[in-house]
């Protein structure tokens, strides 16, 4: 598959995937701004699913666990313009700025479809992405702080997301994953987000599950799959991938494994 991204700066890229699909499970460091410009994206999250296509722009907190499948439309290469919003930028931004001491700390997707600012804003950064050499870091960084500026202004509760620059904290461990565990993420990033080292991760798993992460992990990714594919009908090639396997082969084998026949003879 061929993936091309043309980066202004670090924080300001053009993606580009031309053919098929392409999924990951990914947790992001940054907030992401993103605008479409073709194609179609569907976000699938332990409580949530989204799709966006051409025109749609929508904020991806950091620190969000999900699956993203990206897929080519009508003809069209799945392309978008994404703006990384880094802590270090937004402490920056937000230091002189009074927030509201009872702020609640939120985590979620945000649509803000065809919104013509924003829309505005990201569209200008299409012909610089033609120009050749550096593009200067006080040019992006002033798009970026616009960008900023225009959410705060048609979203009034985006300071509880931008603003908020807590690390996770330790959380109940058994909620946690019974919620995530379809998302293939390192054990370190699993520990992260649940507030603990790997080595605590570990040892609080084996003491709440009575077994490692990895069995547990593709035992309930199978029991998802076959009530998809019984409950559900739908097709193996559907199900692999959203429920954390990273291909059709490797499912089919684990599937025939734990449950003794194949995942297509539960088909219509």
């Amino acid at each position: 598959m061929e993936h091309i991204s043309k980066y202004l700066t670090q924080d300001i890229k053009l993606s580009c995937y031309e053919d098929k699909f392409f999924k990951s499970d990914l947790v992001f460091d940054d907030h992401m701004l993103i605008w479409f410009i073709s194609g179609e994206t569907k976000i699938i999250q332990a409580d949530a699913a989204f799709t966006f296509k051409a025109g749609d722009i929508f904020l991806i907190p950091r620190n969000l666990l999900a699956t993203i499948i990206n897929y080519p439309k009508n003809g069209q290469p799945h392309k978008t313009v994404v703006m990384y919003l880094s802590t270090k930028r937004l402490k920056e931004f937000y230091k002189n700025i009074d927030l509201d001491a009872n702020r609640i700390a939120e985590q979620k997707i945000i649509s803000y479809n065809n919104h013509p600012l924003l829309e505005s804003c990201l569209a200008s950064l299409i012909p610089y992405f033609d120009i050749e050499g550096d593009f200067p870091e006080n040019l992006a960084s002033l798009k970026i702080t616009e960008a900023i500026s225009i959410l705060r202004e048609i979203d009034k509760g985006i300071d509880n997301i931008l603003a908020n620059f807590d690390e996770p904290g330790k959380i109940d461990l058994i909620d946690f994953m019974q919620r995530n565990f379809m998302f293939n993420m390192p054990m370190e990033k699993l520990g992260y987000l649940t507030g603990r080292s790997l080595s605590t991760f570990n040892r609080d798993f084996k003491k709440y599950f009575n077994t490692t992460p990895q069995k547990w992990l593709t035992k309930k990714r199978l029991e998802l799959a076959h009530y998809q594919l019984s409950e559900n009908k739908k097709k193996p090639i559907e199900v692999y991938y959203e429920v954390g396997f990273e291909n059709l082969s490797h499912f089919s084998y684990a599937f025939k494994k734990q449950f003794g026949y194949a995942p297509t003879s539960l088909k219509v």
